[in-house]
């Protein structure tokens, strides 16, 4: 787990910025800290499901369609942890219980709350010859960070990362 950022969930943690910093998506295509919610629990074809909403709200904030290489690869990116995410939800917690995602003209933070008592973990050391397992590896090398956040009530927790907004 990441431990560099350890945000609650919907907290981006201070905003970077001073001389140089500029934003990466059109202030009118990302809507200042908008944020998302699909409840997925209970239901059927949760990954899919997540994947199409995600897909949407990208297309709303202007992330798709991609006008290059760059902006192509980073939506795939969040398709990919979005995916990632809720399966682990499905395999190892229960099933997810919402999706949210978060976007800023900097950052897309992306959370699945679930009712799991574990806590996901790359495995160490990363085999890529061996199928399964490689759900958190990619997580990590796809984020900026990402993190656990275990609910105040000791029932479940919520997984969150956080993506780059396209260039």
């Amino acid at each position: 787990m990441s431990t560099t950022r350890p945000y609650p969930p919907g907290d981006l943690g201070p905003e970077p910025g001073g001389a140089g910093a500029s934003a990466a998506v059109p202030a009118a295509a990302t809507p200042a800290g908008q944020i998302r919610r699909l409840r997925l629990a209970g239901t059927r074809g949760a990954v899919a499901r997540a994947r199409d909403f995600a897909r949407q709200a990208l297309h709303d904030w202007g992330w798709l369609p991609a006008a290059n290489a760059d902006q192509r690869a980073a939506a795939e990116d969040v398709l990919l942890v979005v995916s990632e995410l809720v399966t682990n939800a499905c395999l190892h917690a229960e099933g997810p219980e919402e999706l949210r995602l978060r976007c800023t003209s900097k950052v897309l933070r992306l959370e699945v709350s679930d009712l799991g008592a574990g806590s996901p973990a790359p495995r160490s050391p990363h085999r890529p010859g061996r199928p399964g397992g490689h759900g958190m590896f990619i997580v990590q090398r796809l984020c900026l960070d990402w993190g656990v956040v275990r609910n105040a009530d000791g029932a479940g927790k919520t997984v969150w990362a956080e993506l780059a907004a396209p260039s």
